[in-house]
């Protein structure tokens, strides 16, 4: 599959409820119609993460991947997703440019070692409605 052009690729855990909810934040405030979305666990999320060698087993993150450019993976992915959304939310960019990955990336860590606990986790990953399915690459 042949990736959309001058879009970015935001992978996320498919049967993560937390994930699920920040995939429709991006969506509803994406003033842009920047992103596209796959579940890391479809085979084009298996793909594009072995292309560039993260290991998925080892690495809980998300992963924005910005085609022919670069990738991001925890807090750096979720700030570069959040400076280019609506409202609030690009403000938590900043965020990026003033502490270091090292301290972001602890607060991220934490957060996901526990998402199962505090938001749930359902069976399959989300299916689209017919308005959203163009914005997901793996459906």
């Amino acid at each position: 599959m042949e990736l959309p052009k001058h879009k970015h690729i935001v992978l996320f855990d498919g049967v993560c409820n937390l994930c699920d909810n920040a995939v429709q934040r991006i969506i509803k405030n994406d003033k842009k119609d920047l992103y596209r979305f796959a579940s890391l666990q479809s085979d084009l999320g298996q793909k594009l993460t072995k292309e560039r060698g993260i290991d998925t087993d080892k690495l809980d993150s998300i992963i924005l991947i910005i085609p022919g450019k670069a990738y991001y993976i925890k807090a750096d992915a979720a700030l570069e997703i959040a400076k280019n959304l609506r409202g609030w939310y690009a403000i938590l960019g900043i965020f990026k440019s003033i502490l270091p990955s090292s301290i972001t990336n602890k607060v991220y860590d934490y957060i996901a070692k526990n998402r199962y606990k505090w938001y749930g986790k359902k069976d399959t990953c989300m299916i689209p409605t017919p308005e959203l399915k163009a914005k997901f690459l793996d459906t």
